[in-house]
């Protein structure tokens, strides 16, 4: 079974929530809203979509590559569980 239908309802609830923060963005955009308004609903698009390419990544690694948590040879585990760390502080 692939890890995206395995979270696909976590994954979904992502999308929606983002689907929801680019029709706010559209609104106020036609609404006129102000610039500082403006890029501050954009951040909070640009986050979410990091959050769900983050997540996404750490699931390939530990479908894909090693499982940190039950992978057999330590040295393995422990960088995949390094990988997975520093992809989410890229991605912050």
């Amino acid at each position: 079974m692939s890890h995206t239908t395995k979270h696909k309802a976590k994954l979904l609830a992502r999308v929606r929530r983002m689907k929801g923060q680019l029709v706010a963005l559209e609104t106020a955009l036609e609404g006129g809203t102000d610039h500082a308004d403006l890029l501050n609903i954009v951040a909070s698009v640009r986050g979410a979509m990091n959050g769900l390419t983050a997540e996404l990544i750490e699931l390939h690694i530990r479908e894909h590559v090693a499982n940190p948590d039950s992978d057999s040879d330590p040295r393995r585990a422990e960088g995949a569980a390094e990988l997975i760390d520093i992809v989410r502080m890229y991605l912050k």
